[in-house]
C-alpha cells in the first residue's frame, strides 16, 4: 500500500534522512519510532508530499508522491501533531470545508461527514464551536479531517499527545479501529501505545532505519538474551549451591531482601523451559521453596534505547574521526607553510 524507496533528505549540509526504505502493507497498523530529531517528522512530511526528497521515492497505491501528487495524495489522511483547527467553526463547519477542499460535494460530502463523525465518535459535541471543546474532542475532530475522503493510508504524528490517561484509552481505541478499515502510519513517544496497537514497529535514529520488524521480533531479535528469573526462600548460599548442579547456566546474579533471595539466570542454550524444568527439580531435590520462577523478556523501551543510544554512539565517533582528519590535514598544511 505504501512504498518508501532509498528515502533522503538534505538540508544544506545538514542530512537528516539517510536512505530509509521501508513499506506498509494494507490495513497494517506501522508504529513510526525515533527520538527527537530522529527525522521522523521530516519523513512523515515526505510521505505526505509536503516536503520533496533530495533522493528516493514514496508511492502510495502505485502513485508516485513526487511524479502523481495528486493522485497519491488523494490516499492519504494525515493528522498533524498541532491539528490545524478553525476555532470558531463547529466541527461539521470544519469538516465541511475539508472535504469540499478535497473535492467532495453534494451527497457525498454530506455522507462522509456522517461516516467520519460516527467513526471518530464526535456526534454529540459535533454542533459545539471547537473552542468549546476538550483536547481529547479535538484530537477526535483532527482525526477525523484526516478520514475525509476515506483515504486508504492514514498517518498520526503523536495523536494523544497532551491527553489525560482517560482520552489516551479512547483514541487508543480508535486508531485499533481505524487499522480495521485503513493502513495505518502512527508516530508516538509513547512507548507502550505503539506496542498495544501497532503490527509493525519501524525505529529511526539520526536519519537512519535501526529496527522494523513487528514487536515479538524486535523484542527477540534485537533485546539481547533473555534471563530467567527466580525468586526463593533460601539463603544466598543455597540458590548458589542449586544452580551449580544445573546445566546450561551460564551466568547467574544473586541478591537477597528480607529473607527472600532472587537470581537473574542466563543460559547457553535457547531452550530457556528445559533449563526452567531442571531448576524446579534442583530445588524440589534439594527442599528448598522455590515461589517463582519466569522468563524476563526486554521490553520495547529497552529495544528502543539500546538501538537509539548506539546509533548515537557509533554517529558521535563517526564526527570525532572526521574531525580528526580534518585537523591533521590543517596541521599538515601549516607544516607546508612553514
Amino acid at each position: 500500500m505504501l512504498e518508501v524507496k532509498n528515502l533522503k533528505k538534505n538540508f544544506g549540509d545538514f542530512v537528516a534522512v539517510k536512505g530509509i526504505s521501508f513499506g506498509v502493507k494494507k490495513g497494517e497498523v506501522l508504529g513510526f519510532l525515533g527520538p527527537n530529531g530522529a527525522g521522523k517528522s521530516t519523513t512523515m512530511n515526505i510521505m505526505t508530499g509536503c516536503l520533496s526528497p533530495t533522493k528516493g521515492h514514496v508511492t502510495i497505491d502505485g502513485h508516485d508522491i513526487i511524479d502523481e501528487p495528486a493522485e497519491a495524495k488523494k490516499c492519504i489522511g494525515y493528522l498533524p501533531e498541532l491539528p490545524p483547527l478553525y476555532m470558531n467553526d463547529t466541527p461539521v463547519e470544519y469538516l465541511r470545508f475539508v472535504g469540499r477542499a478535497k473535492g467532495l460535494k453534494g451527497k457525498e460530502l454530506k455522507e462522509q461527514i456522517q461516516k467520519v463523525v460516527y467513526e471518530t465518535k464526535i456526534d454529540s459535541v459535533k454542533n459545539r464551536k471547537i473552542s468549546q471543546l476538550s483536547k481529547g474532542y479535538r484530537q477526535r475532530v483532527g482525526i477525523a479531517q484526516a478520514l475525509i475522503g476515506n483515504p486508504q493510508v492514514v498517518i498520526l504524528d503523536e495523536p494523544t499527545v497532551g491527553l489525560d490517561p482517560h482520552q489516551i484509552v479512547e483514541i487508543r481505541d480508535l486508531i485499533r479501529e481505524l487499522g480495521n478499515q485503513h493502513t495505518v502510519i502512527l508516530s508516538s513517544h509513547i512507548l507502550s501505545e505503539v506496542q498495544a496497537v501497532c503490527d509493525q514497529i519501524l525505529i529511526i535514529s539520526h536519519g537512519k532505519l535501526v529496527a522494523f520488524g513487528t514487536p515479538d521480533e524486535l523484542e527477540e531479535k534485537l533485546a539481547g538474551q533473555k534471563e530467567l528469573v527466580l525468586v526463593a526462600r533460601s539463603s544466598e548460599h543455597a540458590v548458589q549451591d542449586i544452580l551449580k548442579k544445573v546445566d546450561h547456566i551460564a551466568k547467574a546474579e544473586i541478591t537477597s531482601h528480607e529473607g527472600l533471595t532472587t537470581a537473574h539466570i542466563h543460559t547457553d542454550v535457547p531452550d530457556m523451559h528445559s533449563v526452567s524444568q531442571k531448576i524446579f527439580q534442583a530445588f524440589q531435590d534439594a527442599g528448598e521453596a522455590l515461589l517463582e520462577l519466569y522468563v524476563q523478556k526486554a521490553s520495547l523501551e529497552d529495544v528502543f534505547l539500546r538501538l537509539t543510544e548506539e546509533e548515537a554512539v557509533a554517529e558521535t565517533q563517526k564526527s570525532e574521526k572526521k574531525q580528526s582528519k580534518k585537523d591533521s590535514e590543517a596541521e599538515g598544511k601549516e607544516e607546508e607553510k612553514s
